[in-house]
């Protein structure tokens, strides 16, 4: 595909900048996306260290509750194991906080003794039980306790919703009694949290995508719009020195024409003309045979180079249109017509006082003349109407024949519908031809008076060629039209 100067200039203007765009939003939605993961990293482990604190409180509360019924044991002896384990199982089942805070407490065996939220599991061996991730829950917390205590992280119930949920713990040992005692907080907060976040950060990294989008549209939008604009500008003022020129070269050969046309008709038809004129009085006073022969030969040579000099100055411009106008010279194209004695001619022909536009005159004067050409030719019509009428900015033209018709094929393929529909257009006006087997046929074109130098250009480009064979009017012997 071959690409216009413009086109090049325009790629290569705008290529660079969005591949830049592109570049810089790519670099940007990677340090964006790399930089929310560092704060989602130090937003959750901010919250889990909360939440480790608070763990350490709650069982420092917890141990600051029954340290009392510990020391009474240790310094009177007054107070039993038994009694003791009652009261400090008592305490720890009250200690509750939030929906879903408690404590619980297993011997070294893993049998529970404290598990307020679940009461049927209080007094049962629990050292296998195991979460889903395959977690040897109670095992290993007794096993975090008796190593001076700490936290762990492992998947329980969680009551308020009755599911399964990421659980942190904090557990002790209590010597006096050889039982493991701790408290858990759930994580799924932590990941309802991060998960709102990083739905916040994603939503800010779409809008940044959006917005340096929106920003690129805009920048090409307004880098093609200035291109479009110098190049229309610069197209503008080549196209008013073009039609400049072109007017100036369409004066010039119009004058060249009709100067030459009247050169012909006037200058050497009239000269071949006398010729003519002298050799037939010669002819009248000349005794002999054999030089009447060859006077009447030059007689006829001479008609016959009378004949294509008027069809020649008749082509490169129409004496009648110069010296009559327009209204005369269709009308004179209607008298050839009926003079003929074939057609009824009806007419309306309405036009202005002051002349027309050389191009327009020229364009409706070949038009009407190639029209009644085709329907000498194809037609075999008897009634043909002529409407021309003019407004302050159009010409309408309308031929109008009651003969047979033709189809829309062969509408499209006639030189002379071409010839017409082409000289039409040159000019920036509407053709149309409407036609119905055996029901003749309706030619209908539409000029605009204002015509531009370029059209007339090609009007005049357009007379260089030569008419159909039958759309002038030959002349007769005697040089009558």
């Amino acid at each position: 595909m071959n690409l216009t100067l413009k086109a090049k200039i325009l790629l290569l203007t705008v290529f660079p900048l969005v591949a830049l765009t592109l570049t810089i939003t790519w670099v940007t939605q990677r340090q964006a996306k790399s930089l929310s993961e560092q704060q989602l990293s130090i937003v959750q482990e901010s919250m889990m260290e909360d939440k480790r604190r608070a763990l350490r409180d709650y069982v420092n509360l917890a141990m600051t509750s029954i340290t009392p019924i510990l020391d009474e044991m240790d310094e009177s002896f007054s107070l039993s194991r038994t009694r003791a384990e009652y009261d400090i199982k008592r305490i720890l089942s009250s200690l509750t906080y939030g929906p879903d805070g408690y404590f619980f407490a297993y011997g070294d065996d893993g049998v529970n003794i404290v598990l307020p939220v679940q009461p049927d599991l209080v007094g049962r061996d629990l050292i296998d039980v195991q979460d889903e991730n395959g977690q040897y829950v109670i095992r290993d917390l007794i096993e975090v306790a008796n190593s001076g205590g700490g936290f762990y992280e492992y998947v329980w119930n969680k009551p308020s919703v009755n599911s399964s949920t990421k659980k942190l713990s904090y557990v002790v040992r209590i010597p006096k009694l050889g039982w493991m005692m701790g408290t858990g907080l759930y994580l799924d907060d932590i990941a309802l949290e991060t998960k709102g976040l990083q739905d916040k950060v994603d939503a800010n990294i779409r809008k940044t995508f959006v917005a340096a989008s929106l920003l690129l549209a805009v920048t090409l939008a307004l880098v093609v719009v200035i291109v479009v604009v110098i190049n229309i500008h610069a197209t503008q003022l080549a196209d008013d020195r073009l039609k400049e020129l072109a007017h100036r070269s369409v004066s010039f050969q119009i004058m060249q024409r009709r100067t030459f046309a009247r050169e012909l008709h006037d200058g050497i038809n009239q000269l071949l003309v006398s010729a003519k004129l002298r050799l037939g009085l010669l002819k009248k006073k000349w005794p002999e045979d054999v030089a009447m022969e060859h006077l009447e030969k030059t007689e006829e040579l001479l008609n016959m180079s009378i004949q294509e000099v008027r069809r020649i100055s008749h082509n490169l411009r129409p004496i009648l249109l110069d010296d009559l106008g327009l209204k005369a010279a269709l009308h004179g194209i209607l008298d050839t017509l009926e003079e003929q004695g074939a057609h009824t001619v009806l007419r309306k022909i309405r036009l202005p006082d002051e002349r027309l536009p050389d191009a327009v005159e020229m364009t409706v004067y070949r038009l009407v003349q190639e029209a009644i050409t085709n329907i000498q030719k194809h037609a075999d019509a008897d009634l043909v109407t002529l409407s021309v009428t003019a407004s302050d900015k159009t010409v309408v033209v309308i031929v109008e024949d009651n003969g047979e018709g033709f189809s829309a094929d062969e509408n499209s393929s006639g030189i002379g519908m071409m010839n017409m529909r082409e000289r039409v257009e040159l000019l920036g006006g509407k053709f149309s031809v409407r036609s119905h087997y055996k029901q003749g046929t309706s030619i209908r074109a539409e000029l605009a008076l204002t015509v531009s130098p370029s059209e007339i250009q090609l009007a005049a480009d357009s007379e260089l060629l030569p008419p159909s064979p039958l759309s002038s009017a030959e002349p007769n012997e005697n040089g009558a039209k």
